[in-house]
């Protein structure tokens, strides 16, 4: 693959190297899925190498086991990185914090290269800048010419104050004219005019590196090909390209994924519903479906269907297909998903990944008799873990009825034609569904009710609820004997009642 045809300068032979980098600071949000997606598949579909990189500077956010908690839901999710220690690789994930020194040593060389500078400006001084400016109505960027850095103060107090260990941080140098320009592969030419670019802090006062140096620094010496994350990273890429120049290091290319969006189409967020893949893992998507669906959020593969493996995400993958405007977030789209792939799954394999869940219930069916259980209401539910409560009935007798199911079915004096069909079936060999079928047809000629009457009875007496499968297959994997006990304890009751 040639530079050019991935978005780079020079016609060359290039191996793509690509990262996901997330901050540890919680949960790992449904669009972070999808860009460590996006960066796999990239790679994948090029032969190339996705690395994780744990971008933990900002100690005021770290979460103590966030980090772990990330690399053990991407790798539920399908998604193992390159260069990492399973793999027999010598690095990775690669982690910011252990990685300090390189960063000082680059905003130094910044500095000396005169496309950084040294601030000494207090909090209290910058708040008074920033309420200054406020005041004034002008939108706040830092005002190299007024404040305490070298250029106000001269070479002598600057080598002063640096001398006396004064406390400072070290600042990019903005161009005060100008345009910033780059490309970026999802949204074309990017120009932003310099002034509008804050000169922003590489290396704050404790001597930890922000993301914009840590980011650029990392990225160049980890040999990054292609940047791919969200969109709301795109306001730091002229800082971030101003850097790369500054340096004289080879820009990557940029792609800007789009919004994720809620159905009103604002932004994404916990107030309308779930955002973290924790969230939806432990509510019982499956991981292919949830993969599946964040694939196609803001990518379109350009075909008439919507049901893709991993390895096929991989071969149809590509960035130029990534959508500028904002994904809806469809909770309706995911739930069809993931019912799609529950049909498709082999009752057996679900079987045994129910199981355990019916077990910690004090439930403990064969597996025979569960992928039974799975195949005759799969085409009802969404998720395998809604088999427990849609189709309990399957697993214990009623404890109660429903009372509107009963109020609108049962009557005393369906009594003795229930009592008699009852009597019809326990004679009944075999046991199956069509015989069943028959049975309560041909019963409705002697007692004169409609088999949607005596269906619903018996679904009543058998279940106690007024949706479920189809009841002769109900009846026939239940069993005759558990349907008769199920019939005339039922019918015991509702005299009692009567």
């Amino acid at each position: 693959m040639t530079c050019t045809a991935l978005g780079l300068s020079d016609t060359v032979v290039v191996m793509v190297r690509v990262r996901f980098a997330p901050s540890p600071t919680g949960y790992l949000h449904v669009g972070g899925l999808r860009t460590a997606l996006y960066n796999y598949l990239f790679a994948k579909h090029h032969g190339g190498v996705c690395i994780l990189r744990i971008e933990d500077t900002d100690r005021t956010r770290f979460v103590e086991g966030a980090a772990e908690a990330l690399i053990e839901i991407l790798r539920w999710a399908g998604i193992e990185f390159d260069e990492s220690p399973e793999k027999g690789g010598a690095y990775g994930p690669y982690v910011q914090s252990e990685r300090f020194d390189l960063y000082r040593h680059y905003a130094a060389e910044l500095v000396q290269r005169g496309a950084a500078y040294y601030a000494f400006d207090t909090p209290e001084e910058l708040e008074a800048m920033r309420k200054r400016m406020q005041d004034a109505g002008i939108a706040w960027r830092y005002d190299r010419t007024s404040m305490r850095n070298q250029y106000t103060l001269g070479e002598a107090e600057t080598h002063r104050l640096l001398e006396s260990n004064a406390p400072r941080t070290i600042r990019m140098k903005v161009p005060l004219s100008g345009t910033i320009r780059f490309d970026d592969l999802v949204r074309g030419t990017i120009e932003v005019p310099a002034r509008d670019v804050d000169d922003q802090i590489l290396l704050k006062s404790d001597n930890f590196p922000t993301y914009h140096l840590a980011n650029i620094v990392d990225d160049h010496l980890m040999r990054i090909t292609h940047v791919i994350r969200g969109e709301e990273w795109l306001p730091s890429t002229p800082k971030h390209v101003l850097l790369y120049d500054a340096m004289g290091w080879e820009r990557p290319a940029f792609a800007h994924l789009p919004l994720l969006l809620n159905p009103d189409k604002t932004k994404l967020s916990k107030r309308q519903g779930d955002v973290a893949v924790e969230d939806y893992r432990q509510k019982g998507y499956f991981r292919e479906a949830l993969i599946n669906f964040v694939a196609l959020l803001g990518w379109n593969p350009s075909s008439n269907r919507e049901i893709f493996s991993m390895q096929e995400l991989i071969e149809h993958f590509d960035l130029t297909k990534v959508n500028k405007a904002g994904a809806v977030f469809d909770i309706q789209k995911l739930e069809w998903m993931n019912s799609e792939y529950l049909r498709a799954k082999p009752l057996d394999e679900l079987a045994r990944e129910l199981l355990p869940t019916l077990q910690e219930q004090g439930i403990n069916p064969s597996l025979e008799y569960l992928a039974r259980v799975i195949g005759l209401v799969r085409e009802r539910i969404h998720k395998l873990c809604d088999v427990p409560s849609f189709a309990a009935y399957m697993f214990s007798a009623p404890a109660e009825y429903e009372p509107a199911y009963k109020a609108q079915y049962w009557r005393p004096d369906y009594a003795a034609p229930m009592q008699a069909l009852t009597e019809r079936l326990a004679e009944l060999t075999p046991w199956s569904a069509s015989i069943l079928q028959e049975t309560v047809k041909a019963f409705t000629k002697e007692s004169g009710l409609k088999i949607g009457i005596l269906m619903n009875l018996l679904r009543l007496t058998i279940t106690g609820r007024s949706v479920g499968a189809g009841m002769p297959e109900t009846m026939e994997l239940l069993g005759k004997d558990e349907c008769i006990r199920r019939i005339t304890t039922a019918l015991q009751q509702f005299s009692l009642e009567s």
